[in-house]
């Protein structure tokens, strides 16, 4: 997911994705222990993506105050 798509969303939707996200990769880490994923690097495009996603919405809370 890109920057602009992201800043399109609320705070609440940014949450509940970080949320959905998050858990997704927990799944993606046990699937690839577990046996090697096709591709390994959804691991870190999702990582990625959360990690964007939380720096936006920290940007938010700083403008805020």
């Amino acid at each position: 997911m890109k920057a602009t798509e992201i800043r399109e969303l609320t705070d609440k939707e940014i949450v509940e994705r970080i949320d959905t996200y998050q858990t997704q990769l927990l799944k993606l880490r046990i699937n690839h222990a577990i046996s090697p994923l096709d591709n390994p690097l959804k691991i870190k495009e999702m990582r990625g993506t959360i990690a964007r996603m939380r720096t936006i919405l920290t940007e938010r809370t700083s403008q805020k105050q």
